[in-house]
């Protein structure tokens, strides 16, 4: 039986750069294919080339696209017309940018109803309806009537795949459908996915740099990079035994459970497209490559299940296994570096004429812990559970409620604030919006040091070299802006402005929440070789439990403004107690296949801080709650070595 899509040669150009080179792959009905590689391999490219959406200057200049036997590269744009979003859809990485903000979800996804299946009116807001309860929206009624930036980041994603299937598609395109979702909102939305993709026998291409949601979605793999395909086969067979060395290296670049070696990372960058390209386009990378490589570009071989391109495919060594023993964990006690104590940060909500206040958003609602000098603490939870409201009430950028903050001994008040601050510093999630585009990088790193007269002047020029220096970035990177650097590259860029000051504890919010794995591993090495050379303080703040697991001496789980389990992060981790704590781990994406067995799914969504449920927080969504969750917070159930929970299921009163 043929393909439902065949590509076959397909080559793009955007203006002289060459950024998709010959790929061909096969997707069948009821088949889930995943595009996998790093940023700029030219994933997204292919499947704006399959759509014919590409941007101003490119062009499919080769090549076949069929669409159950029909050359979509040979239809007139009028006829493309209906191909987008009838016989084949996409779901863009990011819903907010693809959503428009003035027209409410309902009317959108009613476009796409009138376009494809001509219905308008009641019949039209009846089928969006449908739509919406079938991708798992609670109360789709009323989401109808919502404008985008009403919805949380996994609505808006789900109205976005109600509008990708409202044309009843064939061949459904997903591009980086969960990048920067909570682990558990993003195991909702594969679900809603993977159920919709049974149910309709649908073709589907998962394009991510994520190898755990591809080890749980994908039925075959592709590997890209640098605008070509260089390994293809089925899952079983690709996770077994990855065969090209930028596949292989993919792999040992993910943190693993309890792996307290170095994370493996890939020198260099993806090269740039808009030259000739001689040999192997990996060979500068690559640790294994010959001088073949260098001038002879590989031909696809098969090896058992799989194809590959590579000279020495079959002659690579065996991979070795990094080190499983976890690391030491300090046994003596330590007085904390910092220590914080019923912190609460409540925003008041006013209305009327007269700004009357009607009511508290509870963002953070008596937070307490520790962090010990050269330790990490992770704080974890799903996005709008105060995660990063705490790190910035830590520095007073917002001003808390309630509560005290106490560094190295000295409480944090606003007379001392500007001393302190000196030595507590922050790393934001997106370092291009956090890093001034029109100063020079050298310029950057000195501001914090002119303000707070770190060193005499006349050495801080000589300070920003050796900071450039111990976060791996080139010499002459101080004379460049941020937007002439990689998203890794700037986030180094955001690390040496915050130890520009020489602080002693970093707060590291969502550092490497959009990076590519190989980027993400770079980072995480830089993080800790910096502690261990430093002796810095972390407080990680993260929804990725895989990097947690990796970097993390203790663990604290947030849900809506309040810690609910708190311990030795590998316990944690490896046991954990709270029905929240379990949900999520088992949710992570894993290459190897969960040992628990079943996943957890979440029921709804996390409620508003502006009016959480009585009781326990948690209890709407929790399996277990009884009448005593419904009207009590639970106090905390210790369970050893610092391990706690605030759960009345496992204090044993339901």
């Amino acid at each position: 039986m043929s393909a439902l899509l065949e590509v076959r040669g397909l080559v793009t150009d955007i203006g002289a750069a060459r950024v998709v080179d010959g790929v061909s792959f096969d997707v069948a009905a009821g088949e889930t294919y995943a595009l996998l590689g790093e940023s700029g391999c030219g994933k997204s490219m292919t499947a704006l080339s399959l759509m014919r959406l590409l941007p101003d200057g490119g062009r499919v200049t080769s090549g076949t696209v069929g669409l159950d036997g029909e050359n979509l590269l040979a239809l007139p744009e009028r006829a493309m017309r209906t191909v987008r979003g009838g016989r084949m859809a996409m779901i863009f990485q990011e819903p907010m940018l693809a959503l428009n903000p003035v027209i409410k979800v309902g009317e959108q996804i009613g476009e796409a109803l009138a376009l494809h299946q001509s219905l308008s009116g009641a019949a039209a807001r009846d089928a969006a309806r449908a739509l919406l309860d079938a991708v798992g929206v609670p109360d789709a009624a009323r989401r109808l009537d919502a404008y985008p930036f009403e919805l949380s980041g996994g609505l808006r994603q789900r109205a976005m795949i109600a509008i990708a299937l409202a044309g009843k598609p064939q061949l459904l395109i997903a591009d980086e459908p969960t990048t920067a979702l909570d682990v558990t909102i993003q195991a909702q939305v594969l679900e809603v996915l993977r159920n919709l993709k049974a149910e309709r026998r649908m073709g589907m291409l998962l394009i991510t740099h994520d190898l755990g949601v591809v080890a749980e979605n994908a039925d075959r793999v592709g590997v890209m990079y640098a605008g070509e395909l260089l390994e293809e086969g089925t899952r079983e067979a690709f996770f077994a035994a990855p065969q090209h060395p930028y596949s292989r290296m993919l792999f040992d670049a993910l943190p693993r459970p309890g792996d307290g070696g170095r994370l493996t990372t890939i020198p260099g960058q993806v090269p740039q497209l808009d030259g000739a390209l001689a040999g192997c386009r990996f060979e500068p990378r690559c640790p294994h490559a010959v001088a073949r490589c260098r001038v002879e570009s590989p031909d696809w071989q098969t090896l058992g299940g799989q194809r590959v391109r590579c000279h020495l495919a079959g002659q690579l060594p065996a991979q070795p296994s990094r080190a499983a023993a976890a690391r030491a964990m300090a046994t003596q006690a330590a007085q904390p570096l910092l220590q914080v104590d019923g912190l609460k940060v409540h925003f008041p909500v006013r209305r009327g004429l007269l700004q009357r206040t009607v009511g508290h958003v509870r963002a953070v609602d008596d937070v307490s812990l520790a962090i010990e000098a050269g330790r990490t603490l992770a704080l974890v939870g799903e996005s709008g559970c105060g995660k990063t409201t705490v790190g910035k009430a830590l520095l007073r950028l917002t001003e808390p409620t309630a509560g005290s903050v106490v560094l190295d001994g000295e409480a944090v008040t606003a007379r001392n604030l500007a001393a302190l601050r000196r030595q507590l510093q922050m790393v934001f999630q997106d370092p291009f919006s956090s890093l001034n585009p029109r100063m020079r990088v050298a310029d950057i790193l000195l501001e914090g040091m002119d303000a707070l007269g770190v060193g005499a002047a006349g050495q801080r020029r000589a300070a920003v070299a050796r900071l450039l220096q111990q976060v791996g970035l080139p010499d002459d990177a101080g004379g460049r802006y941020p937007h002439a650097f990689s998203g890794g590259q700037r986030q180094r860029i955001a690390i040496a402005r915050a130890l520009a000051v020489s602080p002693r504890l970093v707060i590291c919010d969502e550092p490497t929440s959009a990076l590519d794995v190989s980027v993400q591993a770079q980072i995480l090495n830089l993080l800790k070789d910096l502690q261990d050379a430093l002796g810095l303080a972390y407080l990680f703040i993260t929804h990725n439990l895989a990097v947690v697991e990796y970097l993390a001496h203790q663990l604290a789980v947030m849900y809506l403004g309040r810690i609910v389990e708190h311990g030795p992060a590998a316990e944690v981790l490896r046991a954990p107690r709270h029905p929240y704590t379990q949900a999520l781990v088992s949710a992570v994406p894993r290459i190897e296949p969960h040992a628990g067995g079943t996943v957890i799914r979440l029921a709804g969504d996390q409620p508003s801080p502006l009016n959480p449920p009585d009781g326990c927080h948690f209890h709407p969504r929790c399996p277990h709650a009884g009448e005593i969750c419904r009207r009590t917070y639970p106090d905390r159930t210790e369970l050893g070595d610092g391990h706690w929970v605030r759960c009345h299921w496992v204090a044993g009163q339901v």
